[in-house]
């Protein structure tokens, strides 16, 4: 294993074990649930939005250190964001974990699941939640 593969493990196992903005957002304007039916994995994400601006994200569920890495590295990316550069941020990510773009226009911890494109039975997992985050934020989530 490389330094950076060490590394980048290191990182999906630290958001595992201590995941960021795990937890109910009391004044959502709108959460949605995600499930990935072949695993078990599910979550439900909550989002307080600013107009078109993400001003707070958080999730709660179930899953494999991956999914929950994922997610938690995704609700604290999100936040200030736009919907737009969210969306895009989504598209660039289904792009690495695919196999189908490279690491370079992506924030650096999401670098960590660049090796996800190997494991294809892991793809469903680690993009979980950015599949909810974009059912969130494409108007089909519900209002809490």
């Amino acid at each position: 294993m490389t330094d950076t593969s060490a590394l980048y493990q290191e990182v999906i196992l630290d958001h595992n074990r201590r995941p960021r903005n795990y937890s109910v957002l009391a004044d959502a304007t709108i959460e949605e649930r995600g499930i990935n039916p072949l695993c078990g994995d599910e979550l439900t994400l909550y989002l307080r939005m600013d107009g078109d601006r993400i001003a707070d994200a958080s999730f709660q569920g179930r899953g494999c250190a991956i999914s929950r890495a994922s997610a938690s590295m995704m609700t604290t990316l999100v936040k200030g964001m736009t919907r737009a550069e969210a969306d895009a941020l989504i598209e660039r990510f289904r792009g690495l974990v695919t196999g189908q773009a490279g690491v370079d226009d992506l924030p650096s911890p999401l670098r960590a699941f660049a090796g996800v494109a190997r494991l294809p039975q892991r793809v469903k997992c680690t993009v979980l939640a950015w599949h909810t985050l974009h059912a969130a934020l494409s108007g089909e989530g519900t209002e809490p």
